[in-house]
């Protein structure tokens, strides 16, 4: 299984072409505004520094996990939340997307209710 596109910690290194593959995805479906850069769309994984819309970082950092896949509420509302709202950009995204970019953004950001650790 492929991990999220973005997600650059060892062993997921992403190459800058696959960071801005990534990026230009994003926009092209509507999930940005805007082309945002290699450094605003990677990810580390869920570190006190990094910033998340969803508090999630702060919510696995306050309960001591590494990630919400480890957490016993998974999914909880606020997870719930999220997986609402990047769901609602699959009808653009099979409208805009190759058959390949939509089944990496499908595993990596539709599906990811079932897929945590991806």
């Amino acid at each position: 299984m492929r991990c999220l596109p973005r997600y650059v910690a060892h062993p997921y290194e992403k190459t800058h072409e696959e960071l801005r593959h990534t990026a230009d995805l994003w926009m092209k479906i509507g999930y940005r505004d805007h082309l945002v850069t290699n450094e605003e769309i990677l990810c580390t994984g869920c570190k006190p520094e990094n910033w998340c819309r969803y508090l999630v970082v702060k919510c696995c950092v306050d309960r001591g996990i590494e990630t919400c896949a480890d957490c016993s509420e998974y999914p909880c509302d606020n997870m719930k939340e999220c997986f609402e709202v990047t769901r609602s950009f699959i009808p653009n995204c099979r409208e805009v997307c190759t058959k390949e970019e939509y089944q990496l953004m499908n595993t990596a950001l539709f599906e990811k209710e079932k897929n945590p650790s991806v």
